[in-house]
Protein backbone atom coordinates (compact mmCIF):
# COMPACT_ATOMS: atom_id res chain seq x y z
CA UNK A 1 0.00 0.00 0.00
CA UNK A 2 1.05 3.59 -0.53
CA UNK A 3 2.05 5.90 2.35
CA UNK A 4 -1.33 7.64 1.97
CA UNK A 5 -3.11 4.31 2.38
CA UNK A 6 -1.11 3.46 5.49
CA UNK A 7 -1.88 6.91 6.85
CA UNK A 8 -5.59 6.25 6.40
CA UNK A 9 -5.28 2.89 8.20
CA UNK A 10 -3.33 4.48 11.03
CA UNK A 11 -5.83 7.31 11.37
CA UNK A 12 -8.71 4.82 11.46
CA UNK A 13 -7.04 2.90 14.29
CA UNK A 14 -6.43 6.11 16.26
CA UNK A 15 -9.97 7.34 15.69
CA UNK A 16 -11.51 3.99 16.64
CA UNK A 17 -9.42 3.69 19.79
CA UNK A 18 -10.12 7.27 20.87
CA UNK A 19 -13.83 6.87 20.13
CA UNK A 20 -14.03 3.67 22.17
CA UNK A 21 -12.23 5.26 25.12
CA UNK A 22 -14.51 8.31 24.87
CA UNK A 23 -17.62 6.11 24.78
CA UNK A 24 -16.55 3.91 27.70
CA UNK A 25 -17.70 6.20 30.52
CA UNK A 26 -21.15 7.01 29.07
CA UNK A 27 -21.64 3.37 28.02
CA UNK A 28 -20.91 2.02 31.49
CA UNK A 29 -23.10 4.65 33.16
CA UNK A 30 -25.99 4.11 30.76
CA UNK A 31 -25.62 0.33 30.86
CA UNK A 32 -25.72 0.36 34.66
CA UNK A 33 -28.72 2.70 34.75
CA UNK A 34 -30.69 0.69 32.20
CA UNK A 35 -29.89 -2.54 34.03
CA UNK A 36 -31.27 -1.24 37.31
CA UNK A 37 -34.00 1.24 36.38
CA UNK A 38 -37.45 0.68 34.95
CA UNK A 39 -40.23 3.01 33.92
CA UNK A 40 -40.98 5.70 31.36
CA UNK A 41 -37.74 7.61 31.86
CA UNK A 42 -35.61 4.49 31.45
CA UNK A 43 -37.56 3.53 28.33
CA UNK A 44 -37.04 7.00 26.85
CA UNK A 45 -33.30 6.84 27.58
CA UNK A 46 -33.05 3.38 26.01
CA UNK A 47 -34.90 4.64 22.92
CA UNK A 48 -32.49 7.58 22.57
CA UNK A 49 -29.46 5.31 23.05
CA UNK A 50 -30.62 2.85 20.39
CA UNK A 51 -31.61 5.51 17.85
CA UNK A 52 -28.14 5.89 16.23
CA UNK A 53 -28.17 2.14 15.59
CA UNK A 54 -31.13 2.39 13.19
CA UNK A 55 -30.75 5.92 11.83
CA UNK A 56 -28.83 6.40 8.59
CA UNK A 57 -25.33 7.46 9.70
CA UNK A 58 -25.64 10.55 7.51
CA UNK A 59 -28.58 11.69 9.65
CA UNK A 60 -26.53 11.19 12.81
CA UNK A 61 -23.71 13.13 11.19
CA UNK A 62 -26.06 15.96 10.26
CA UNK A 63 -27.32 16.16 13.85
CA UNK A 64 -23.73 16.39 15.07
CA UNK A 65 -23.02 19.00 12.41
CA UNK A 66 -25.71 21.20 13.97
CA UNK A 67 -24.38 20.97 17.52
CA UNK A 68 -20.60 20.69 17.26
CA UNK A 69 -18.48 23.86 17.47
CA UNK A 70 -17.06 25.06 14.17
CA UNK A 71 -13.55 24.66 15.54
CA UNK A 72 -14.12 20.91 15.85
CA UNK A 73 -15.72 20.32 12.45
CA UNK A 74 -13.52 18.83 9.72
CA UNK A 75 -10.88 17.68 12.18
CA UNK A 76 -10.00 14.19 13.37
CA UNK A 77 -11.72 15.04 16.66
CA UNK A 78 -15.02 15.31 14.77
CA UNK A 79 -14.38 11.85 13.34
CA UNK A 80 -13.82 10.54 16.87
CA UNK A 81 -17.08 12.07 18.11
CA UNK A 82 -19.05 10.70 15.16
CA UNK A 83 -17.62 7.20 15.64
CA UNK A 84 -18.25 7.32 19.40
CA UNK A 85 -21.92 8.21 18.93
CA UNK A 86 -22.64 5.72 16.14
CA UNK A 87 -21.09 2.81 18.04
CA UNK A 88 -22.52 3.75 21.45
CA UNK A 89 -25.63 1.49 21.28
CA UNK A 90 -23.50 -1.65 20.86
CA UNK A 91 -21.32 -0.76 23.85
CA UNK A 92 -24.29 0.18 26.06
CA UNK A 93 -26.31 -2.94 25.26
CA UNK A 94 -23.51 -5.35 26.11
CA UNK A 95 -22.55 -3.42 29.24
CA UNK A 96 -26.19 -3.56 30.30
CA UNK A 97 -26.34 -7.30 29.67
CA UNK A 98 -23.20 -7.78 31.75
CA UNK A 99 -24.61 -5.83 34.68
CA UNK A 100 -27.99 -7.56 34.48
CA UNK A 101 -26.30 -10.96 34.61
CA UNK A 102 -24.64 -10.26 37.98
CA UNK A 103 -26.41 -12.35 40.62
CA UNK A 104 -28.04 -9.96 43.12
CA UNK A 105 -27.43 -12.56 45.85
CA UNK A 106 -23.68 -12.06 45.45
CA UNK A 107 -24.07 -8.30 45.77
CA UNK A 108 -26.25 -8.70 48.87
CA UNK A 109 -23.78 -11.12 50.42
CA UNK A 110 -20.93 -8.66 49.91
CA UNK A 111 -22.96 -5.90 51.54
CA UNK A 112 -23.83 -8.13 54.49
CA UNK A 113 -20.10 -8.74 54.93
CA UNK A 114 -19.64 -4.98 55.26
CA UNK A 115 -18.47 -4.04 51.75
CA UNK A 116 -19.34 -0.52 50.65
CA UNK A 117 -20.72 0.42 47.24
CA UNK A 118 -17.29 1.02 45.74
CA UNK A 119 -15.93 -2.24 47.09
CA UNK A 120 -18.93 -4.15 45.74
CA UNK A 121 -18.55 -2.51 42.34
CA UNK A 122 -14.81 -3.20 42.24
CA UNK A 123 -14.64 -6.71 43.66
CA UNK A 124 -18.00 -8.22 42.70
CA UNK A 125 -19.69 -6.43 39.80
CA UNK A 126 -16.61 -5.50 37.76
CA UNK A 127 -15.08 -9.01 37.56
CA UNK A 128 -18.41 -10.62 36.69
CA UNK A 129 -19.37 -8.05 34.03
CA UNK A 130 -15.89 -7.36 32.65
CA UNK A 131 -16.06 -9.86 29.77
CA UNK A 132 -19.37 -8.48 28.50
CA UNK A 133 -18.08 -4.92 28.85
CA UNK A 134 -14.90 -5.87 27.00
CA UNK A 135 -16.94 -7.48 24.22
CA UNK A 136 -18.97 -4.27 23.96
CA UNK A 137 -15.78 -2.24 23.70
CA UNK A 138 -14.45 -4.54 20.96
CA UNK A 139 -17.68 -4.25 18.97
CA UNK A 140 -17.66 -0.49 19.39
CA UNK A 141 -14.07 -0.41 18.14
CA UNK A 142 -15.04 -2.50 15.11
CA UNK A 143 -18.00 -0.24 14.36
CA UNK A 144 -15.80 2.83 14.69
CA UNK A 145 -13.29 1.36 12.26
CA UNK A 146 -16.03 1.00 9.66
CA UNK A 147 -17.77 4.32 10.24
CA UNK A 148 -18.32 6.24 7.00
CA UNK A 149 -21.46 8.37 6.69
CA UNK A 150 -21.39 10.39 9.90
CA UNK A 151 -17.63 10.86 9.62
CA UNK A 152 -17.92 12.16 6.07
CA UNK A 153 -20.52 14.75 7.14
CA UNK A 154 -18.71 16.18 10.18
CA UNK A 155 -15.04 15.53 9.34
CA UNK A 156 -14.92 15.50 5.56
CA UNK A 157 -12.54 13.42 3.48
CA UNK A 158 -9.24 15.24 3.80
CA UNK A 159 -6.20 13.05 2.99
CA UNK A 160 -3.73 12.98 5.86
CA UNK A 161 -6.15 14.79 8.19
CA UNK A 162 -9.57 13.16 8.34
CA UNK A 163 -9.42 10.47 5.64
CA UNK A 164 -10.03 7.20 7.47
CA UNK A 165 -9.79 3.77 5.87
CA UNK A 166 -13.44 3.63 4.65
CA UNK A 167 -13.14 7.14 3.21
CA UNK A 168 -9.85 6.29 1.52
CA UNK A 169 -11.46 3.19 -0.01
CA UNK A 170 -14.35 5.29 -1.28
CA UNK A 171 -11.91 7.80 -2.82
CA UNK A 172 -9.89 5.08 -4.55
CA UNK A 173 -13.06 3.61 -6.03
CA UNK A 174 -13.80 6.97 -7.64
CA UNK A 175 -10.36 7.18 -9.26
CA UNK A 176 -9.48 5.81 -12.67
CA UNK A 177 -7.14 2.89 -12.14
CA UNK A 178 -7.81 2.85 -8.43
CA UNK A 179 -9.00 -0.76 -8.31
CA UNK A 180 -5.72 -2.31 -7.03
CA UNK A 181 -5.52 0.19 -4.17
CA UNK A 182 -9.20 -0.41 -3.44
CA UNK A 183 -8.60 -4.14 -3.12
CA UNK A 184 -5.69 -3.61 -0.70
CA UNK A 185 -7.71 -1.24 1.45
CA UNK A 186 -10.71 -3.56 1.43
CA UNK A 187 -8.52 -6.45 2.57
CA UNK A 188 -7.09 -4.28 5.37
CA UNK A 189 -10.60 -3.33 6.45
CA UNK A 190 -11.74 -6.97 6.49
CA UNK A 191 -8.70 -8.06 8.51
CA UNK A 192 -9.14 -5.33 11.13
CA UNK A 193 -12.88 -5.96 11.40
CA UNK A 194 -12.33 -9.72 11.70
CA UNK A 195 -9.76 -9.25 14.47
CA UNK A 196 -12.08 -6.95 16.42
CA UNK A 197 -15.02 -9.31 15.99
CA UNK A 198 -12.85 -12.24 17.02
CA UNK A 199 -11.86 -10.51 20.26
CA UNK A 200 -15.52 -9.77 20.96
CA UNK A 201 -16.55 -13.39 20.37
CA UNK A 202 -13.79 -14.72 22.63
CA UNK A 203 -14.89 -12.39 25.42
CA UNK A 204 -18.54 -13.31 24.95
CA UNK A 205 -17.69 -17.02 25.20
CA UNK A 206 -15.73 -16.33 28.37
CA UNK A 207 -18.65 -14.35 29.80
CA UNK A 208 -21.17 -17.07 28.94
CA UNK A 209 -19.06 -19.88 30.41
CA UNK A 210 -20.12 -20.75 33.96
CA UNK A 211 -17.49 -20.32 36.62
CA UNK A 212 -15.94 -23.42 38.13
CA UNK A 213 -17.25 -24.25 41.63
Amino acid sequence: MTPADWAAVGLSLRVALAATVLAAGPSLALGWALAHRRGAVASAVEFAVLLPLVLPPVVTGYALLLVLPRTVLFTWVAAVLASAVVGLPLFVQLARAGFEAVDPALVDAARVDGAGRRAVARHVVAPLASAAVGAGAALHFARALGEFGATLVVAGNLPGRTQTLPLALYSRLQQVGGEPASVRLAVAAVVLAALSLGVSRVLLRRWGRPSAP
